[in-house]
């Protein structure tokens, strides 16, 4: 576990990972091991079940039914994306996901999630998504103000992307050497304060929650700049939207549903070969380490 991917998240932005990660998939391109986050983690684990074209191909199909992600479903369900459809509709009948691919796939999957009593952030190993661990994965994409809080494994969470938006340092402390990180706003994109007056009503008995909703951009902003620090050692790879398309966190449009994912092939397939150089050598770092005294 060398090498990682880290993928933020960003709603119907995150289609733009897809794209990226489907091309992966078309170069066999694999690191060590993945972790996402909201949108993320749910194109993620298509990339790890081996179901390339899944993901745009279900957005482009359900992006407009008020069983998706629609203010329909947040007053009828209390969740702006519908538990019953998109979890269990979609991934068991509707377009199905490959569990068993999943679970043989050597390479490790974790979810991150808010955890409303800590304030921190949750980094879950799912080596299954079968059954109760599905809540995992839902509790990551399940964003704030807009979705209730899941209680699974004792913990009542919410949206990863409150405390950690961009898991890289998460990667790092895992044991990856190397990360290529995705994400899902252009190179000019600074997070700007919110949401925390809103918070201090709604999550009032969560007062740890609270402060990591009013603290999110700073947080946000700093992994930013640290991004560039990493590049420079060598330990981090970059990829991001070449390009700002304007697609909206709940995007009906399937043209610019259709665009976001195009420009996250584009920008891979641009960049293709120096990413597979960059995980090649992180992969083979440690067998250098490894020779005797005396070299070869």
């Amino acid at each position: 576990m060398k090498t990682g991917l880290v993928l933020e998240g960003g709603a119907m932005r995150g289609i733009y990972t897809a794209g990226v990660l489907d091309v992966f998939l078309e170069q066999g391109i694999a690191p060590g091991m993945v972790i996402g986050v909201s949108a993320g983690a749910i194109h993620g684990i298509s990339f790890l079940s081996g179901q390339g074209g899944r993901s745009i191909r279900y957005y482009m199909k359900y992006c407009r039914d008020k069983r998706f992600m629609s203010f329909y479903s947040l007053l009828t369900t209390g969740d702006v994306v519908g538990e019953q459809f998109c979890y269990h509709d979609i991934p068991e009948t509707l377009d199905p996901f490959d569990h068993d691919a999943f679970e043989a796939n050597p390479i490790p999957f974790w979810a991150v999630c808010s955890n409303l009593e800590t304030g921190q952030a949750e980094y879950i190993r799912c080596p299954t998504l079968r059954g109760e661990a599905m809540e995992y994965l839902r509790a990551s994409a399940s964003m704030p103000f807009l979705s209730r809080p899941i209680t699974v494994g004792g913990r009542v969470l919410l949206d990863g992307g409150v405390c950690d938006s961009i898991p890289a340092l998460a990667a790092l402390d895992r044991g990856c050497e190397r990360i290529v990180v995705v994400l899902t706003r252009p190179a000019e994109y600074r997070k700007k304060p919110s949401g925390a007056a809103m918070a201090r009503l709604r999550y009032r008995e969560y007062p740890h929650f609270v402060r990591a909703v009013s603290r999110r951009y700073r947080v946000y902003n700093d992994t930013l700049d640290l991004l560039p620090r990493l590049e420079a050692e060598g330990k981090a790879l970059v990829l991001r939207p070449s390009r700002d398309l304007g697609i909206a966190r709940m995007e009906k449009d399937t043209r610019r549903i259709l665009a976001q994912y195009r420009l996250g092939r584009r920008d891979a397939l641009e960049r293709v070969k120096e990413i597979r150089a960059f995980l090649e050598e992180g992969q083979a770092a440690p067998a250098q380490r490894e020779l005797p005294a005396g070299g070869r």
